[in-house]
């Protein structure tokens, strides 16, 4: 008995990504079989876990195994190797889910490197209306709302969600190719809304 192969059976068994501390908490909470056995694990640390599993996912990649050790934004899960895929997906046959269009995938791409972000400022770099595109993100569950701008009007503002950096294999949104670059490039944006008429404008002070 080992700690990498007791980690091995929790991530094995689990329906869901594993955290370190989820890990760690499942190991020492073993109950022994009887008292000439004790949880030998019982005192593990979250270190010792993370270890273990980095040791794990070496093991795999030398050894050229069908599945693979992956680290996602909510923990570590086994998965199939992608070069497997073509034969893993003759076991679900339900139809493949709609690929998102080029516009949509615009969009989404607009508002992950410039979350929290307004509809019309997406709009201003798209040039088109995006109301469409916006609501199938949104149900995909790709896009939530983020609450508002502290401009006049008080738009909505748009952010990725969880599912997002799931689905993408992002652990975060600093993983996202080339994020420094993309997020000062300077955007179009939309033009400011206009006050309403008898509206006072407040007045500026200068230091």
């Amino acid at each position: 008995m080992t700690l990498t192969k007791a980690v091995e059976a929790l991530l094995f068994s689990a329906q869901k990504p594993l955290s370190i501390r989820e890990i760690a908490t499942a190991i020492k909470g073993a109950d022994a079989e009887d008292e000439l056995s004790p949880n030998q694990f019982a005192r593990v640390s979250e270190a010792e876990v993370a270890g273990a599993l980095e040791q794990l996912k070496v093991e795999y990649i030398e050894q050229e195994r069908a599945f693979q050790l992956n680290e996602k934004a909510e923990g570590w899960q086994l998965s199939t190797d992608p070069k497997y895929a073509s034969w893993v997906r003759q076991l679900f046959p339900a139809p493949k889910p709609a690929r998102l269009s080029a516009p949509a995938l615009e969009t989404l791409a607009i508002i992950a490197y410039r979350q929290p972000i307004t509809r019309a400022d997406v709009e201003a770099v798209r040039g088109v209306n995006i109301d469409g595109v916006l609501q199938t993100l949104m149900e995909r569950g790709l896009v939530r709302m983020a609450g508002r701008a502290e401009i006049p009007g008080r738009p909505l503002l748009y952010e990725t969600t969880q599912f997002f950096l799931d689905h993408f294999g992002l652990r975060t949104l600093d993983e996202l190719p080339n994020v420094e670059e993309l997020r000062t490039r300077h955007l179009p944006m939309a033009r400011p809304v206009a006050a309403p008429p008898g509206s006072v404008t407040p007045a500026t002070t200068e230091s």
